[in-house]
């Protein structure tokens, strides 16, 4: 998303803080108001944030809060921006925030020209590791697949002794037939040959639900 975009949605942005309700969660509360966005506070903290957040304020202290760490333990889909409040700048608090994996920090006491820049800040950053995870998942399912049909291919060129050109021609022709991919034809193929390694076969006329794939085994 471009900066431009960020900076004009950030009043459509729902905003939660984690604070005790003192003058500072007063104050953060009032900035963000002003800001435009629609804010609310909760405290003690809850057993999971709500759905509807976008943006999290939450306090960070020097001691490890196991439950706060949970709250935020989970995957990048479903996690919120979130901004670490700080009443130090002491090496206990910065490890917290690292671990907690903020986007952005401010300092107490609260100050209102910081706040907006800061939810800018940490909205962009937000994003841009959602782009780079989104990235890293689709690679990896890639090179998943590709090791599918890797295998895949090892397997009918042991069972028919084919080449490995015609064990993907058969895979590829497969996912055509019944209208799948390759990776799913691959996997079946390796889920067949599985099943059929933990069985011991009595009859020597025992047949492979994987030797008859649209293809001619080699004389």
């Amino acid at each position: 998303m471009a900066t431009s975009n960020i900076i004009k949605d950030v009043r459509a942005l729902r905003v939660l803080v984690l604070h005790p309700r003192d003058t500072h969660a007063e104050e953060l509360l009032q900035q963000v108001t002003r800001i435009g966005c629609r804010a609310e506070a909760l405290w003690p903290l809850p057993p999971r944030i709500p759905e509807a957040a976008d943006v999290v304020f939450v306090e960070v202290k020097e001691t490890r809060s196991r439950e706060l760490k949970q709250l935020f333990d989970n995957g990048p889909e479903s996690r919120p921006t979130l901004i670490g409040i700080a009443g130090y700048e002491n090496p206990s608090v910065l490890q917290n925030l690292l671990e907690l994996r903020v986007d952005a920090v401010v300092t107490k006491p609260l100050r209102a020209y910081g706040v907006l820049s800061s939810m800018v800040m940490a909205r962009r950053i937000w994003q841009e590791f959602r782009s780079v995870g989104k990235t890293i998942e689709k690679l990896k399912a890639k090179v998943e697949n590709t090791q599918k049909i890797s295998q895949a291919k090892f397997i009918l060129m042991r069972l028919h002794r084919i080449s490995e050109d015609e064990a993907y021609r058969t895979i590829r022709s497969q996912a055509m037939a019944k209208r799948a991919t390759t990776a799913d034809i691959a996997q079946a193929i390796i889920n067949a040959d599985g099943i059929l390694g933990n069985i011991s076969t009595k009859s020597e006329d025992f047949e492979s639900p994987i030797s008859n794939v649209g293809i001619r085994t080699a004389k």
